[in-house]
């Protein structure tokens, strides 16, 4: 009964905000709150009832249930908390505006909508709340009426959310047709039988395309970062609770992929390409919530791409961990602006800085030295860390390719402090290495530990390790192609930093080029426009042309 109650009262609060709330300020966001608050508690609970009797469903009636387990009560735990604290921020923030009844009813409507998709228990209560959480996020980013470019950008959100509904309706046809059952609890014991399913591979395509659109992955990436048009809290509800739905579609339906490897192999190369293409032209933006936007979109991409790894568990725990910090980000974007306003000066980006002359403070580290610990300290401290989990994480593949990534993070942590060219730079090497150390620590066990609780049947995970893996020769080349195409790179970077002058002769006109390009979006928004203009010029003809039908 708590799930039903979980479900049900944001769908009360809306409804007692609209009619109680309008021209009553105080009394909308109190009941909103109340509420807010209310599900926040009762979500916990769920996850005492879950560590006390296990996985459950619960049965409203023969089409109406919804699923007790550990991925559902870890994600209504997450949404509740962060809807709660958007909340909370959008009582002042939205004080004055029009409609301040109407965004706290639109802002409950779209909170019961993601808990009908995490916490349902059959496919047709799952799409339905899938369907809705993108109409309410429509209604709720066009909630100034008043901006054109707000409406027109919440219509692209729309189409690219009905985008992604046409491959999960077709999935969950052909699930139903496969297995004879709507109950997810049912649907999953059926999945893990040795003898796949009928046309099992083309389903788990279809589920990551749908994913895709919901989490803004190339090409349907972009109508994110152009949506900040809307109000703050929309934005950080979104990039905190809705965006990362494709993350937890994948995972609610591991099963499908014991079976089935083509899919995950589909959302490792979409998820790389998005994380390249998000954190690039992140840093080519200045707009802050814009650039809020297209680091959200490169956030994704590496989570899809950890889906493509096999590491489910890792995946949700990412978009929990980006959930959080992305909302504190949106909600604080404010201030950062209100701050930037006063200040005249020009900022010191990487662009700017590399046109622009900037005379380094003197070290008496050699390059070649910083070059060598950039890429020796990282690869220890990964490799130590997976050790303390267990030899055995080795043998995947996935994970193999996430302590890759790891490295390269922490190669550039290094370079970081290198760049600052501070004068103890040893001292603050060796800080920068320990809080490094006790990071990756700590993310490696806590995500093997919650590996343990969100899928405690290993031979499910074992099995979606072993489908995302690709033949071992192919691979070890292509790791090894890697590691040499990153450490040159890293050498080249440190020679570029050390000698500023003859790298910016020669590769001048390549990085004005480059930037160009890459400001420009890649003219991907562009090719879009193009395409709305061309769509929008046949249907006038088509409906000139039936006037005389």
């Amino acid at each position: 009964m708590p799930a039903f109650l979980v479900v049900v009262l944001p769908f009360i609060s809306s409804l007692l905000v609209y009619t109680l709330g309008r021209g009553e300020e105080k009394k909308a966001y109190r009941i909103s709150i109340g509420f807010s608050f209310t599900s926040l508690l009762l979500s916990l609970y769920l996850l005492y009832e879950y560590l006390s009797n296990g996985a459950t469903t619960l049965y409203v009636s023969e089409f109406l249930s919804f699923r007790i387990d550990a991925l559902s009560v870890v994600m209504a735990i997450a949404v509740s908390a962060i809807s709660f604290i958007v909340h909370a921020y959008s009582v002042r923030y939205m004080q004055d505006d029009e409609g301040y009844a109407r965004f706290f009813s639109l802002l409950d409507l779209t909170t019961f909508s993601i808990y009908i998709t995490v916490l349902a228990g059959n496919l047709l209560i799952l799409f339905t709340g899938w369907h809705l959480v993108g109409v309410f996020l429509y209604f709720l980013l066009s909630h100034n009426l008043r901006s054109e470019d707000s409406s027109r950008f919440a219509l692209w959100t729309f189409l690219a959310h009905r985008a992604g509904d046409i491959p999960l309706l077709l999935a969950f046809v052909l699930l139903y047709k496969s297995t004879g059952t709507f109950d997810i609890g049912e649907l999953s014991a059926k999945l893990m039988s040795p003898e796949p399913v009928p046309g099992i591979e083309f389903i788990g395509v279809l589920i990551v395309l749908s994913a895709f659109a919901k989490s803004a992955q190339f090409p349907l990436h972009v109508w994110l970062p152009y949506t900040m048009g809307g109000p703050t809290p929309v934005s950080a509800l979104m990039h905190a609770g809705i965006v990362n739905a494709g993350g937890f579609l994948i995972n609610r339906f591991a099963p499908v992929f014991y079976n089935a490897e083509v899919g995950l192999h589909l959302a490792f190369w979409v998820g790389l390409i998005t994380a390249i293409l998000g954190s690039t032209l992140m840093l080519m933006q200045n707009d802050i919530k814009r650039a809020l936007g297209y680091s959200t979109v490169g956030q994704m991409g590496y989570m899809i791409m950890e889906c493509g790894v096999g590491a489910f568990a890792l995946a949700v725990y990412h978009l929990i961990a980006h959930g959080i910090f992305k909302a504190t980000l949106f909600m604080g974007s404010g201030s950062v602006i209100h701050e930037a306003r006063k200040d005249p000066n020009i900022p010191e980006n990487e662009v700017y800085s590399f046109f622009v002359k900037r005379e380094l403070p003197p070290t008496k580290v050699p390059w070649v030295v910083f070059a060598l610990i950039t890429v020796l300290v990282p690869l220890a401290i990964v490799i130590l860390a997976h050790l303390v989990v267990g030899v055995e994480v080795f043998k995947y593949q996935g994970a193999i390719i996430l302590l890759f990534f790891g490295w390269v993070t922490g190669a550039q942590t290094i370079f970081s402090i290198y760049k600052l060219g501070a004068r103890s730079v040893y001292k603050l090497l060796m800080f920068v290495i320990l809080s490094f150390s006790v990071v990756v620590l700590g993310y490696v066990v806590i995500g093997h530990s919650f590996e343990k609780f969100l899928y405690p049947d290993r031979e499910l995970v074992d099995r979606i390790y072993e489908n995302a893996g690709i033949h071992p020769e192919v691979f070890e080349a292509q790791i090894l192609l890697l590691t040499l195409v990153v450490i040159l790179g890293w050498l080249f970077v440190y020679y570029a930093n050390q000698n500023r002058d003859v790298v910016t002769s020669r590769f001048r006109d390549m990085y004005i080029t480059l930037y160009t390009h890459l400001s420009r979006e890649l003219y991907i928004p562009d090719l879009y426009e193009a395409i709305g203009r061309k769509l929008s010029e046949l249907s006038g003809w088509i409906n000139r042309g039936m006037r005389w039908m």
